[in-house]
């Protein structure tokens, strides 16, 4: 919902700044959104005279016009077919941000003429919808003068509607709780009755009370149609409304302006004399439902759900009750006679509609919240004022048929249960002026009652409903900076606490490792210096002056070591193969930014002989192993470099590779462990590992272990498509991989390696890499054309990598 400062104060006065309004709202209970300044926008633009207008020398359309402006004199390049000599127009220069266009001004030539700015037309800068050229202004306004001044821009407050305040979606309504909130006095309007001058042409039949319980309106004829005012057209244009109309514009008017959607029929285009309120209708002999082509232009089947207005005798439908009216009947500048709609439709069958057909218009809006029954008859006297001092015409008698829906009922009140439930210690006749000036009728309770007020709530107002929604309202309109801040009562605190992030991130792979049957081991943090030194340390620094053991006499600059003595000390039990992990911190310095916390893993694939054979690689399931701890942890596993030749040397040579974000962020180091390192330290080979620097792992933005969203399955069967491609022999294969799942992120769902061939037929120093690639329709079974255009992408995206197709 969106207003502007002086739309407000059509009901309310008050002093108050927009600022000071948007604050109020806020601790009215108003959510408040933003509060849009056209003016701020419009700041750089300011008023321009041109002196002279002369052809461009290299341009038949343009001309070089010298331009007196606030900066002085200017040479601006105009293409605008009015730029003249004598014209005042609007100039914005070097540097300004022209909102129409979506560009900042920089000084360049224009066909080799330097253009020192932009002469602009209103749509250039938002404030009309299209333009024949730059914008002329009167003569008389001085150059210099801003042009946000002169076209009455004004800041627009945008805030968001509960479902529970329908009344909120009209200024009126707004104005009303500000009043109550002290920042103004509401100004009270009586609608006066407009006679009619005959009886209505138009007669109305309800057909379904229950979508539509009550419905009125009236004939006004010789209206003059045409555009709207000035005014209206500013305040409309203001909150992102199009002007269309007179006729049309009153009726959104009144929509914002009291919450009141109207609608205006053309009654030349009316076929008979009746309008039929009903519910959709199917035919008989096709069983299709019936179809109504609507001012938006779109075509919408209505069913047995949804309230319709029909003429010719109820067979033709010409509108969506309380949602959208028909294009059929819809008023242009033709219009001379019109029949003015004002009714109550369900709230809930509106609701329904909205939902079922997609429409979301400012009728359908505000009629699934609720419109206030009790405006019916004073909406339409409103409009009906309205057309007659902008259209002119004559009026008929109202038409009013049904009945409204009760309204609420009262219910007991005890202005002492303000300050039980909310603690606020306010006199009875400050809460009595709060519910008054809210709409809410206070009389003293019968004798002999407990509670001693009887509150009745307005007819705008049914979500309240008992004494807990009046303290609501008492405590919003008082200021919820005004609750008392007493403290609760101190209790004991439970055991535990909540976990950090770091913390929540080592429980996270620590139940990950388990579950992919790593087993935890608990090591020191301490190692023989000359098994530091191994691993990169066993820096004099980190040396122990009073170590616990000979052996563990330095701080440990890896956590690996440690893993792979305890994996020997297995082995040497019976237990060789093993699966190992450790999470505890490192030492690279003797500062405190020096240590590390990692994740280390290390793998001893030394399982029972059997005749087929040792299975996978160990190398790669220690990879699949690490993406899943990586994933599991929030890793950024898509965005991870996968980088070989650069490890350090306790890795093995062309078996071990680093995982990182950037040169200067090395996230994982893993591989096969150099034998010469094994054997140092009485271990025997092969083994696996990895380390995980905790710190260089950027913080996940989700919440860890979050549940999973719903399976995204196709319908669909889905097909592969096989590839070969000679790559030279050092390209990582992943590489490949990643081109071909990125040539198509929906379609594509699956890319596999199935085979790696060296030898006759590849040339030295290549290889054949042959994928495998997963095609997953989506809304429709693919096309021998769309599997053929995909094919094309596959390999366009993998030659990109190096890979030429294998014939």
């Amino acid at each position: 919902m969106k207003f502007t400062l002086s739309w407000l104060k059509d009901h309310l006065e008050t002093e108050a700044d927009v600022q000071q309004i948007a604050e109020a709202m806020t601790m009215a209970g108003l959510e408040v959104e933003e509060v849009l300044d056209p003016a701020a926008k419009l700041a750089p633009f300011t008023v321009a005279k041109i002196i002279s207008a002369e052809r461009h020398p290299n341009a038949d359309r343009l001309q070089v016009c010298q331009v007196e402006t606030v900066d002085g004199m200017k040479e601006i390049v105009c293409g605008a077919p009015n730029a003249r000599a004598g014209l005042t127009t609007i100039y914005a220069p070097i540097g300004a941000y022209v909102p129409g266009l979506g560009v900042t001004l920089v000084e360049k030539p224009v066909r080799g003429v330097v253009s020192n700015g932009m002469l602009c037309s209103a749509s250039e800068l938002e404030l009309s919808d299209e333009s024949d050229g730059i914008q002329e202004l009167p003569p008389e306004i001085p150059v210099g003068t801003p042009v946000a001044g002169l076209f009455g821009a004004e800041p627009v407050i945008d805030f968001e509607v509960t479902p529970n305040r329908p009344d909120w979606l009209g200024v009126a309504g707004i104005a009303r709780d500000l009043a109550a909130a002290s920042v103004g006095k509401l100004k009270h309007f009586d609608i006066a009755v407009v006679r009619g001058a005959f009886p209505s042409p138009i007669s109305v039949r309800l057909e379904a009370p229950e979508m539509c319980p009550v419905f009125a309106g009236r004939v006004i004829r010789g209206v003059k149609n045409g555009p709207s005012p000035a005014w209206l057209q500013k305040r409309l244009i203001a909150i992102g409304l199009r002007s269309i109309n007179r006729l049309v514009d009153v009726t959104n008017l009144i929509a914002y302006d009291r919450a009141r959607p109207l609608h205006v029929y053309d009654v030349a285009k009316l076929s008979g004399t009746e309008i039929l309120v009903r519910a959709g209708q199917v035919s008989a002999a096709t069983g299709e439902h019936e179809h109504l082509i609507a001012l938006d232009g779109k075509t919408y089947a209505a069913s047995a759900a949804d309230c319709v207005i029909a003429d010719a005798g109820g067979e033709r439908p010409i509108g969506l009750g309380g949602v959208m009216g028909g294009e059929s009947t819809g008023c242009d500048e033709t219009t001379t006679d019109v029949f003015i709609e004002s009714a109550w439709f369900d709230p809930l069958v509106i609701a329904q509609t909205g939902r079922a057909l997609g429409i979301h218009s400012d009728a359908q809006y505000r009629f699934a919240r609720g419109v206030d029954p009790v405006s019916v008859t004073p909406g339409l006297e409103l409009a009906t004022r309205l057309i007659l001092d902008l259209c002119g015409g004559e009026p008929s008698d109202i038409v009013f048929v049904g009945e409204p829906p009760a309204s609420p009922a009262p219910f007991a009140f005890d202005p002492a249960y303000v300050k039980r439930l909310s603690g606020m210690d306010l006199a009875d006749d400050r809460i009595g002026t709060i519910l008054g000036q809210l709409g809410f009728l206070v009389q003293a309770a019968p004798a002999g009652q407990a509670e001693p007020w009887l509150v009745t709530p307005p007819s705008w107002r049914r979500d309240v409903e008992g004494p807990a929604d009046l303290v609501e309202e008492v405590a919003r309109i008082e200021g919820f900076d005004s609750l008392p801040d007493t403290p609760l009562p101190e209790v004991a605190r439970p055991a535990g606490g909540v976990l950090s992030p770091r913390q929540a991130r080592v429980r996270t792979a620590r139940r990950a490792l388990a579950a992919l049957g790593y087993a935890e081991a608990v090591t020191w943090s301490f190692t023989k210096q000359s098994t530091a030194a191994l691993f990169g340390g066993g820096d004099d620094r980190l040396v122990l002056e009073n170590p616990i053991a000979a052996d563990l006499d330095c701080m440990r600059p890896s956590a690996l070591p440690n893993l792979i003595q305890a994996a020997a000390r297995n082995a040497a039990r019976g237990f060789a193969d093993a699966a190992l992990f450790e999470i505890g911190p490192i030492y690279l310095g003797d500062g405190p930014a020096d240590q590390r916390t990692v994740i280390a893993g290390l793998v001893a694939p030394h399982a029972a002989r059997h005749w087929a054979g040792a299975g996978e690689d160990a190398l790669f399931a220690l990879k699949g192993d690490l993406t899943t701890l990586l994933e599991e942890i929030g890793a950024p596993v898509a965005s991870l470099q996968l980088v070989q030749g650069q490890n350090r040397d306790w890795w093995h040579p062309g078996r071990s590779a680093r995982l990182q974000l950037g040169p200067k962020n090395v996230m994982v180091e893993f591989g096969e462990l150099h034998p010469r390192v094994l054997k140092a330290l009485y271990a025997d080979g092969p083994m696996l590992g990895f380390e995980i620097v905790l710190e260089a792992v950027p913080e996940p933005r989700g919440k860890l272990g979050k549940a999973r969203g719903t399976a995204d399955l196709s319908a669909l069967m889905p097909l592969t498509r096989d590839f070969a491609f000679v790559v030279e022999d050092a390209k990582p294969v992943g590489d490949l991989v990643r081109a071909a799942t990125g040539a198509d992120k929906a379609l594509i769902a699956d890319v596999r390696v199935f085979d790696v061939y060296r030898g006759k037929g590849v040339d030295d120093g290549f290889k054949s890499v042959a994928l495998e690639v997963v095609i997953q329709p989506r809304e429709a079974t693919l096309t021998e054309a769309e599997i053929e255009a995909l094919t094309a992408k596959v390999v366009g995206a993998v030659e990109k990598q190096g890979g030429k197709l294998r014939a």
